[in-house]
């Protein structure tokens, strides 16, 4: 597996973005590599002198030791504001890029999203977090010491520093061919654990129809088939992963093993001191070995996991935006022509829509009105660009919905569900979070527009803080956000998806004659009959059958829509 693609493009951008955190961490990590640098030089020293009765310089050695270490702790204390500085970014960037993903993938396709995300927006992210800073708190230290120690130990003997060098190139070399499957076995343990995440979601979603058809046997050994896969897998990798102590032995192990069995010829010959062979094996067990066995370690487990989840998460990222002049051209009207509309759930569904012929003229105001399940939210999402049309088109300005450009038709259009979005933050943040630039002035004016002028003055100002989901809110409160939330945006045409459906009749009215005043177009999916008789056109839905007109012109020309008017409660509004 390479490790490359959209999430190590993130991953570098944020290390470039760093630079000054990541130039102090580099110093720092000079500074507390001095305690290992000095270690076998000092102790071999200190053991010379004492082999010779000089047991003040000896211990003078050792003061010297402790006193170095006491600097390498101080610097290790420098070191986590910087590296905090470093690797919290990256865990924004990567929350950033992966709900943009999954944005993009749920509102480009009108399939059910991914619940598979949740993995990767829980585990996988805080799993790249964490492990980049085991990397650059542990490993990074692994390395400086294990730099330091090789060379102290070429101070101390050139010749014990090739040999420990050579054993030690040797068993990198080995352990990086074996990375490439310890990689490929992390994924597989990654993907299965997303199969078990997509496996359960998909369940309990559908968890009464399962109980209904009486299918929790099927359901629990498809969930129970992914939990066990899992388990293979995870099985797999610990075998693959076993194999780094042989890596270790090789590397640190046994050239102690041989540097010991030749110590008797060496000091014979006046290579070594006794002093040096402490020396060198101190820097053996105290840097080399430890260092060697933790950054097998820690590259075989974090690293690897580290490497796959950002691999893993890039594939989730959104595509970026293509050239702008491969956009295709902007829209210069916003009339709204419908042809021959249909649109059906599926190749054997009955159509909802059917060779449907509309249009919306710049500033036009339509009621759709219908029995339930005739199609209107469905129309609904269509016009606004998240249902594609089995057959037939719409066209905004003369183009084609499709052809307009994504970030300019987000603009265009304004569709406000029944279920009102808000989101924990300001009132200010939740009214122009779709146009930030919009000053107080003209957020209150468009709050006494809209009638959310009593919720403001109730809450104490924009400045007031709301908790998720709007939980201090009333129903009819949010779906009053919501509005006001268009109201100031761009959208020059608007789509009410039955938005009033909680607000009382004088509220109602009141905040869909404040759209109809606003420029722009008005398409109101009718909860009352009043909205259709505050319309310029009413469209009438009822299956394959529509019919399109003033509310008068339907109550003379459909059955259908005289029996609504007649079963419809009608409030006189003022």
């Amino acid at each position: 597996m390479r490790v490359t693609g959209p999430g190590l493009s993130l991953l570098l951008g944020e290390f470039r973005d760093s630079r000054r955190a990541l130039s102090r961490i580099l110093l720092w990590s000079v500074v507390e590599a001095l305690p290992t640098l000095v270690s076998g030089l000092a102790v071999s020293r200190a053991v010379d002198h004492f082999v010779v009765g000089d047991a003040v310089v000896g211990l003078g050695y050792l003061v010297l030791l402790l006193v170095v270490a006491a600097v390498g702790a101080a610097a290790t204390r420098q070191l986590f504001p910087w590296l905090a500085a470093v690797v919290e970014p990256v865990r924004d960037a990567f929350l950033t890029a992966v709900v943009r993903g999954a944005i993009a993938a749920a509102t480009g396709s009108a399939e059910s999203g991914d619940t598979a995300v949740v993995g990767r927006l829980g585990e996988q992210i805080q799993a790249v977090r964490e492990v980049l800073f085991v990397v650059f708190r542990v490993v990074r230290q692994i390395v400086f010491t294990a730099v330091a120690a090789l060379v102290g130990l070429a101070l101390l003997s050139p010749l014990a520093a090739l040999l420990c060098a050579a054993f030690a190139a040797l068993a990198l070399t080995l352990f990086a061919l074996l990375l490439p499957g310890l990689a490929e076995r992390h994924r597989a343990v990654l993907l299965a654990e997303e199969e078990v995440a997509r496996q359960a979601g998909t369940t309990f979603d559908g968890i009464r129809d399962v109980i209904a058809c009486g299918a929790e046997g099927r359901a629990a050994v498809e969930v129970g088939g992914a939990t066990d896969a899992v388990l293979r897998q995870a099985r797999g990798l610990a075998r693959g992963t076993a194999l780094r102590n042989w890596i270790v032995f090789l590397g640190a192990q046994l050239p102690l093993i041989v540097l010991l069995a030749a110590a008797p010829w060496l000091l014979r010959q006046g290579h070594f001191t006794p002093g040096d062979l402490v020396g060198a094996a101190t820097y053996l067990l105290v840097g080399i070995e430890p260092a060697l066995r933790r950054l097998v370690e820690a590259v075989a487990t974090w690293g690897l996991e580290m490497a796959v989840s950002i691999v893993r998460l890039g594939e989730g990222f959104s595509d970026p935006a293509p050239a702008e002049e491969e956009l295709g051209p902007a829209v210069a009207h916003h009339d709204v022509t419908v042809r021959r509309l249909t649109f059906a759930y599926g190749p054997s569904a009955d159509p909802l829509v059917h060779d449907l012929d509309l249009r919306v003229p710049e500033g036009g105001h339509l009621a759709v009105v219908g029995p339930s399940g005739a199609g209107k939210s469905t129309l609904a999402s269509l016009l606004a660009g998240l249902l594609t049309p089995t057959r037939g088109g719409i066209r905004i300005g003369g183009l084609d919905i499709g052809d307009i450009r994504p970030a300019e038709l987000r603009q265009l259009l304004g569709l406000i569900p029944q279920e009102a979005y808000v989101f924990a933050g300001t009132l200010r943040d939740n009214l122009t979070y779709l146009a930030p630039w919009i000053g107080d002035r003209a957020i209150i004016g468009a709050a006494h527009e809209v009638g959310l002028a009593t919720l403001v003055e109730r809450l104490g100002g924009l400045d007031t803080l709301i908790g998720p989901g709007g939980i201090e809110l009333s129903t009819s409160e949010k779906q009053l956000v919501a509005l006001t939330r268009v109201y100031l945006s761009p959208a020059r045409i608007v789509i009410l998806d039955e938005a009033t459906a909680n607000l009382d009749p004088v509220a109602e009215a009141r905040a869909e004659a404040a759209f109809a005043r606003r420029q722009g177009s008005l398409i109101v999916i009718a909860h009352r009959l009043s909205s259709a008789v505050r319309a310029d056109q009413v469209l009438l839905l009822d299956g394959v059958n529509t019919c399109l007109g003033s509310h008068d012109e339907l109550l003379r020309a459909s059955t259908l829509y005289a029996d609504l008017v007649g079963h419809w409660t009608f409030t006189p509004t003022a």
